[in-house]
């Protein structure tokens, strides 16, 4: 039975929100969070010492993630929450990521907001949930040493088991990150180009290194494309190791989204981020 056809068996209607299968009692994504129609890549079974899944990860050694036009946003300029489809290189979707932010933050306060986004996979269940929280003060790489003024991104999967971070470092100029585990010791750094240039004609690619800098293990890079001439809607290649640990590819995709609200999401005015 497919996943839009299952009913609840005790009154035989269809599940609503909060109440969806696999959650038990934990609420269920928004309703943002219907998927259209996509090849999806076949599922891996689960495997020990996985958080439930995150097996497909163990496979790859790079995604695409590819940020949906919102036509109502497009002709209108009222920011609207980002939707996402995850995909492996063969161009099939693995996961499909959506943001859950209230109206009055996406207008008021643009790239800067507080976001909650939801990754679920091909059974639509959240595999992966993303949050950031609004600091008014954050931003500054001159200041970033700061908790008060570094954005960070918190990583749990499954929902209600933290297991990394993506957090915003000092920095005298170019962008820097690190990838963090769930006590917060650094796993991995990115160190951004000097000048992002968010220009459709242009790549912008953050490099991905060991936590002494001594090796590249990987790339996040905001792909060029001419529909950001018209509307804000970016594309983004991440690289790493296939071996690399499960829980350092989730927060590899935590620092995509940051990078991506940092730097090149658009306010309602028509700006990007920083």
């Amino acid at each position: 039975m497919s996943q839009q056809n299952k009913v609840n068996p005790v009154d035989g209607q269809p599940p609503a929100y909060g109440m969806q299968p696999g959650y038990g009692n934990q609420p269920g994504p928004p309703p943002g969070l219907a998927n259209v129609q996509q090849q999806w890549a076949p599922a891996v079974q689960s495997m020990p010492g996985c958080p439930p899944g995150l097996e497909y990860l163990t496979t790859l050694d790079q995604v695409l993630i590819k940020q949906q036009i919102e036509l109502l946003e497009a002709f209108t300029g009222w920011e609207q929450n980002n939707k996402y489809k995850i995909m492996n290189n063969q161009g099939q979707q693995v996961y499909f990521a959506a943001e859950d932010t209230d109206m009055c933050m996406r207008q008021c306060c643009g790239p800067q907001r507080s976001f909650v986004i939801h990754i679920t996979d091909n059974m639509n269940q959240e595999v992966i949930r993303l949050s950031r929280d609004f600091k008014c003060c954050a931003g500054c790489c001159w200041c970033a040493n700061a908790e008060a003024c570094a954005h960070e991104v918190m990583i749990e999967a499954p929902v209600g088991q933290v297991v990394g971070y993506a957090r915003q470092e000092y920095s005298s100029w170019s962008p820097n990150f690190t990838l963090r585990d769930a006590e917060r010791n650094p796993i991995l750094r990115i160190h951004g180009p000097c000048c992002v240039l968010n220009m459709p004609c242009c790549e912008d690619t953050f490099n991905v290194w060991s936590n002494d800098d001594t090796k590249e293990v990987g790339t996040i890079c905001k792909q060029r494309g001419l529909q950001e001439f018209f509307v804000d809607a970016n594309t983004f290649g991440a690289t790493f190791p296939q071996d690399l640990d499960v829980k350092v590819k989730a927060a590899m995709l935590g620092a995509v989204f940051l990078i991506d609200f940092m730097y090149f999401e658009k306010s309602s005015g028509g700006g990007a981020g920083y």
